[in-house]
């Protein structure tokens, strides 16, 4: 299992991207199942203990575009747009990357060599003073104003984290068994694969989420469990058999009271190995059991 964040506002897209082949009018309410079925793949589906927190969701229920906006692009109940606690912070970003791309004009040299670093800080410098002064019709007072301004102009303000990807897949030489297999055992490794997704977020729930409270989050509090979506994929980008799943799981929990509040993160984050492990384990035994496979552990390929 690896695990990555997701960006609040459009950080989800990756997932979902698909739905703009659909018909724009038909977005807000067609499952993105669609683009799976065409595919041949499965559609995204909920699934998680949070979702008790959520009326009108249950495990299993098909994943919309709209759903997905509203809880990881804006932090809302999925259905209503209602907030789930406070409202995710996105930043727009654009003057940041027009700032740099006109540094990056000014100072472009031949055949693509990195400037000196003098030059790229007075181009810097000049650019930063240009835009101060459009913005406030007034030159820098000082040396700091101006050093401020650089660093706004040239930096990303950091959005919300607004979920996290933990993506679950068996060794190659599973999935490779899976891709040539008879229909009848290609499913059965899938069920497998499943169950094991299942087992390692049964695990997260019980070990690895929690939340905050208190002044700067010195208190660590249990949750009613995760709400998270799971798309299974069956190939990779160079189209090659590579069954996975992407869970994404929201930064939205709610405490044993129901405040919603936001994952503890480092804690997630510290429990990754343990929890791939506890999907890696999950997953060999039930082939063991079902197909009779032989695992060499020190690879964890099958044969």
């Amino acid at each position: 299992m690896t695990i990555h964040k997701l960006s609040a506002g459009s950080g989800y897209e990756y997932l979902t991207r698909q739905v703009a082949a659909l018909d724009s009018t038909e977005k807000g309410a067609t499952p993105l199942a669609d683009y799976y079925a065409a595919k041949g793949e499965s559609p995204g589906r909920w699934l998680g203990s949070g979702l008790h927190g959520i009326d009108g969701l249950g495990v299993g229920d098909v994943v919309t575009a709209e759903q997905m906006k509203h809880l990881f692009g804006t932090g809302s109940h999925p259905l209503t747009g209602e907030p789930l606690g406070a409202a995710y912070k996105v930043y727009d970003n654009t003057g940041v990357d027009g700032f740099n791309a006109e540094v990056a004009r000014r100072v472009r040299t031949k055949g693509g060599a990195r400037p000196p670093y003098d030059v790229l800080a007075r181009v810097r410098s000049k650019v930063a003073r240009e835009r101060f002064v459009a913005a406030h019709e007034r030159e820098p007072r000082n040396a700091r104003e101006l050093s401020d301004a650089l660093a706004r102009y040239s930096r990303p303000r950091q959005t919300a984290v607004a979920g996290f990807d933990l993506t679950f897949s068996p060794v190659k030489s599973i999935s490779a068994l899976w891709a040539v297999a008879p229909p009848e055992v290609a499913a059965v490794i899938e069920a497998a694969h499943d169950a094991a997704v299942r087992d390692a977020l049964n695990f997260i729930e019980r070990q690895a989420l929690f939340t905050r409270e208190g002044r700067n989050g010195a208190r660590q509090v249990e949750t009613r469990g995760l709400i998270a979506t799971a798309f299974t994929h069956r190939d990779s980008r160079a189209g090659d058999p590579d069954l996975h799943t992407h869970v994404a799981v929201a930064n939205k929990v709610q405490t044993r009271q129901g405040k919603w509040l936001s994952i503890y993160g480092t804690v997630l984050f510290e429990h990754t190995v343990a929890a791939s492990e506890t999907y890696n384990t999950a997953l060999e035994r039930r082939l063991v059991e079902v197909l009779g496979v032989r695992v060499r552990r020190a690879t964890g390929h099958c044969a």
